[in-house]
């Protein structure tokens, strides 16, 4: 993008994660190096060959009422309970609970400035959706027939449903969108987002990501592509991005969202500023549709674009949160991208982390969770380090943070947060610190 484009800013934040239900402690525990990793209880685990995930840490239950969940998929209360945190965070007034009296136009905020609804969109999407609901509705269709099945199955199972609720909770009208492109979704909202606002289409965006999909089904269809971790032993420690004994990802599940609005809009309500959206990048890989093309080209296309969409330089660059999802081959491969994508000189003076070492891969919610986190790196100077990285892979020949939280220095600095999915969909968004 040119400078003379419009400024997009980052103002409010929110998560509901396997390491915490809402952003300070899921941050915090993140900067100790928690893990959100846990052992699975339901019926039939312990027939299957990967019996742990990244659940939630806070019940949806223990904030959204019984009647409301009776009509949400999980994936999409979660996506009302970190869009809640993020708006209120944004210095927002409460939202109306999605019931908008007839004839209001503006949603109130605190300090008597108004969001007119019109100028208020919505982007939030997931990689899978309401897997849950169809499952169990299917399972009661056959046990007790069709007349038992709910008739919010499909507005519960549709992707775009979170999207949905999320715009009818804070009656945005400027559109509510919904990308789906698997591990990359979530990533894409936010440059969608960014767009957006960009085009002039709206003053605020609300936007992120959302995954609920941990169920015998999806353990057994990863654990047969051999894709998750098998340290059913030693679950918090399966998640080890370039760690020379890494197996496999962890599946996780969280949202995460955040509030984007153009810089003169947040300034003139003395909103905080968390950080500068500054741009984003996408290429297709056309290789295949579960393995990344291996000489990770189309990665590094996607960190090149989000650099010329954000009017900056490879040198600008002083930290990565890389997709890093503990598999064998992925990891090493994206390092040597970051090498292309940067140039090697660049690319060896940047902090480089791989947050899902402690939440597990949130698919369709993983690129707003680290970006979020990439935020906060470039907000407070610290970037969290790679958890269980005990034994550092000989491929891993850039600047790893390991052991204890990095530092990162004062002044102008820019961030890139990455995300690549199956289908061969590669994003990366990138971050700019607010001075």
């Amino acid at each position: 993008m040119s400078k003379s484009q419009t400024r997009v800013v980052v103002t409010g934040l929110g998560a509901t994660t396997p390491l915490g239900g809402d952003l300070p402690s899921t941050w915090s525990a993140l900067l100790a190096g928690e893990s959100g990793v846990r052992p699975l209880t339901f019926e039939g685990v312990e027939d299957l060959p990967v019996r742990f995930a990244a659940t939630l840490k806070a019940d949806p239950a223990d904030t959204l009422p019984r009647q409301s969940l009776r009509r949400l998929d999980r994936n999409q209360a979660i996506a009302l309970i970190a869009a809640r945190e993020a708006w209120a965070d944004a210095g927002f007034a409460p939202s109306r609970g999605g019931k908008p009296q007839k004839g209001m136009d503006k949603a109130g905020v605190d300090g008597g400035f108004d969001v007119d609804l019109d100028r208020l969109g919505v982007v939030v999407s997931s990689g899978i959706g309401g897997l849950h609901t169809a499952l169990n509705s299917y399972d009661v269709y056959r046990e007790k027939g069709w007349a038992r099945v709910s008739p919010f199955t499909v507005p519960m199972l549709m992707p775009n449903g979170a999207s949905g609720h999320v715009g009818i909770e804070f009656g945005a009208t400027a559109g509510s969108h919904a990308l789906v492109s698997a591990c990359a979704s979530s990533g894409e909202a936010i440059g969608y987002a960014i767009d957006m606002i960009r085009a002039g289409r709206a003053d605020v965006i609300i936007c992120g990501g959302t995954e609920a999909c941990i169920h015998p089904l999806q353990m057994a269809s990863f654990g047969s592509m051999r894709a998750l971790s098998t340290r059913n032993d030693e679950p918090e420690r399966a998640s080890r991005p370039y760690d020379k004994n890494r197996d496999g990802f962890v599946l996780g599940e969280g949202a995460a969202v955040m509030i984007l609005e153009t810089e003169e809009h947040a300034r003139a309500r003395g909103a905080q500023i968390y950080g500068i959206a500054s741009g984003a990048g996408y290429s297709n890989d056309a290789f295949d549709i579960v393995l990344p093309e291996p000489t990770g080209s189309g990665q590094a296309k996607a960190m090149q674009r989000a650099l010329a969409d954000a009017g900056l330089e490879a040198a600008d660059i002083v930290h990565i949160n890389a997709h890093a999802t503990s598999t064998p081959a992925g990891d090493v491969a994206e390092l040597a991208s970051i090498k292309t994508g940067l140039g090697e000189e660049v690319a060896s003076k940047v902090v480089v982390t791989a947050t899902k070492s402690m939440t597990g891969h949130l698919l369709g919610g993983a690129g707003a969770l680290e970006s979020i986190f990439t935020i906060l790196a470039l907000k407070e100077g610290l970037v969290p380090f790679v958890a269980n990285l005990e034994d550092l892979d000989d491929e891993a020949d850039l600047d790893i943070a390991r052991d204890e939280p990095r530092k990162l220095p004062d002044g102008p600095a820019a961030a890139l947060s990455n995300s690549f999915g199956f289908g061969g969909h590669n994003v990366s968004v990138a971050f700019e610190r607010a001075l």
